[in-house]
């Protein structure tokens, strides 16, 4: 009788959602993870609930989010919108200081960001 509890359990356990990792597709990862380096690398500041960050902050900061959603997260426009663009508390949107510029939002940001990547991705296939 134990036994065929302890190998239902294993069943449930083994088709829930807990115990499903998300999977992030390969090109997806590559993407995150070239934002996180041009936010670490760009020199401009980081601003969330009027705190400004250096870039190497903001990487941990928007490392740790991506780390708590990351079972939310397929594409990596989920990445920038539920990472990088807003306080879970507040609700205040992030904004981007880059020296000579207007601030602006962080998730128009990225996402200008990823489209200039992919577009040079894709030049590189061709």
């Amino acid at each position: 009788m134990k036994r065929s509890v302890m190998i239902l359990l294993s069943g449930i356990l083994a088709i829930s959602p807990l115990a499903i990792a998300s999977e992030i597709d390969p090109q997806t990862e590559k993407e995150i993870k070239h934002l996180l380096k041009y936010v670490g690398d760009s020199g401009c500041k980081y601003e969330r609930n009027g705190d400004f960050h250096q870039g190497e902050e903001a990487v941990e900061h928007i490392q740790k989010k991506y780390d708590y959603f990351v079972d939310d997260i397929e594409t990596t426009e989920d990445f920038i919108e539920k990472s990088a663009t807003q306080s879970l508390i507040s609700k205040k949107k992030y904004m981007i200081h880059c020296p000579d510029q207007e601030a602006v939002p962080s998730g128009d940001w990225l996402l200008e960001e990823l489209d200039r990547y992919r577009e040079q991705q894709s030049s590189q296939v061709q």
